[in-house]
């Protein structure tokens, strides 16, 4: 496949096309950026925005790491770095957020503080968080445009009033640099506070919609909230108040997947395996330091 195809796939025009969208992107924050999205080798909404992003950005010295839902070993994590690797021969892979400069990932920011020198590239299904509120692609730009997001303000208020809390799960609308606020891909609200003067760049592609936006480093990230209902995150505590740990590392402070065993009881382990796999051996290490 090498033989026929560029480094990287895509022929450097559209490269240099994603690469100007991100540009304009990290100058106005929070505002989605239109590109002539290509056709890849997979179905839209596969991960198509996320990968045309990093395979414009991917160069022969960057490790890149893959993760879907927190895992680097899941099917559409596993697809997406075999098909970046087989089309970008030279570079390295790694599951060690550490070691990597460049990471895409699906639904989820990774539990440990990414470094100023990394970008991670989240992947977007609906870029437009007013698309609940308003139908028409014209009028959002004006809303946008004008900061007018009343009417989210209001469908957020309608939730309080049905449910007395804001029950949006993933997706949460969140303010950048106090002007656009945007959709911050699926990921769950224990992430959204990262998006928060992040000392990495977070680029959002959405290839079925051909958009592309940024938040850049160190820029303010606000959830949309009232200051009687403040945003808050999920919890993991159990019918006694109890802050349930991962079954596999112990960690009492990471987000926590639900799995049911044989018996039908409840399991629950760390979204990040990567973060997990590191807290296990760290605490193999401390136990071998004592025993010996």
């Amino acid at each position: 496949m090498s033989a026929g195809y560029n480094f990287g796939f895509l022929d450097e025009h559209a490269k240099k096309e994603v690469r100007r969208a991100i540009l304009k992107a990290i100058s106005i924050p929070g505002y989605q950026v239109p590109y002539s999205s290509r056709e890849m080798p997979m179905g839209r909404g596969f991960g198509t925005g996320g990968l045309q992003i990093t395979l414009s950005l991917i160069g022969a010295n960057d490790t890149l790491k893959v993760i879907d839902q927190g895992s680097d070993d899941s099917v559409n994590a596993v697809n997406l770095r075999q098909f970046i690797e087989m089309t970008c021969p030279g570079i390295d892979t790694t599951t060690r957020l550490s070691e990597a400069t460049l990471i895409q990932s699906r639904h989820r920011i990774p539990e440990t503080a990414l470094k100023p020198e990394q970008v991670l590239v989240l992947q977007v299904p609906y870029p437009d968080p007013l698309v609940v509120v308003e139908p028409s692609e014209d009028k959002r730009k004006i809303m946008h445009g004008e900061a007018d997001y009343a009417r989210l303000l209001v469908k957020l208020y309608e939730d309080i009033v049905k449910f007395d809390e804001i029950t949006i799960s993933h997706r949460y609308p969140t303010r950048i640099n106090d002007h656009y606020v945007i959709d911050p891909s699926p990921i769950p609200r224990w992430d959204v506070p990262k998006l928060d003067n992040s000392p990495a760049l977070i680029l959002f592609g959405a290839g079925r919609e051909k958009k592309i936006y940024a938040v850049p480093p160190h820029t303010k990230g606000e959830p949309l909230a009232f200051e009687d209902v403040p945003f808050r995150v999920e919890d993991f505590r159990d019918a006694q108040g109890k802050r349930r740990a991962c079954a596999r590392c112990g960690a009492t402070d990471t987000f926590l997947d639900e799995f049911m065993n044989e018996d039908g009881s409840k399991r629950y382990q760390c979204s990040d395996s990567d973060y997990c796999d590191e807290t296990l051996e760290a605490d193999m290490m401390t136990e071998a330091t004592t025993h010996a």
